[in-house]
C-alpha cells in the first residue's frame, strides 16, 4: 500500500489487493472547482479545497506510481471512466469497496461501485 500526491489538488491510494483509488478535485476535474480559470492554483496555495471530487479506479499492474496501471470504467453514464461529483461519504463508500476487493473479481467490485448509484 502506498499514498501518492497530485499536485496539491488530490491523491491516490494503492491497496495490497492490486486495485488503486485517485481522487481529484482542481481544475480540469469533474467537481465544484473544474471550471477555475488557473490550472495552477492548487499548487499555489497551502490548502486548496472543494465540497466535490472525481475519483477513478485502477488496477496497478506493476510497482510503479502510474505506469502499468488500468483504469477500470466505474462510471454508469457509458462515456466516462470516472465518477465525478462526489461528496466526502461518496468517496469513502468508494475507497471501502475498492480495499475490500479480492483481486481476482474485479467485475464484483466495478458492479458494488456502480449499485452505489452515484
Amino acid at each position: 500500500m502506498n499514498f501518492i500526491s497530485s499536485e496539491n489538488k488530490g491523491f491516490r491510494m494503492k491497496f495490497d489487493n492490486g486495485f488503486a483509488i485517485s481522487v481529484q478535485w482542481g481544475p480540469g476535474n469533474y467537481c465544484e472547482r473544474k471550471s477555475y480559470h488557473d490550472l495552477e492554483a492548487p499548487r499555489k496555495e497551502r490548502f486548496w479545497e472543494s465540497v466535490t471530487a472525481e475519483v477513478a479506479v485502477f488496477q496497478d499492474m506493476s510497482d510503479e506510481k502510474h505506469i502499468g496501471s488500468r483504469i477500470l470504467s466505474i462510471a454508469t453514464d457509458g462515456v466516462d471512466d470516472v465518477i465525478g461529483w462526489l461528496t466526502p461519504d461518496d468517496v469513502a463508500k468508494i475507497i471501502a469497496i475498492v480495499q475490500s476487493a479480492h483481486p481476482d473479481n474485479e467485475e464484483e467490485m466495478v458492479e458494488k461501485i456502480k449499485s452505489l448509484g452515484l
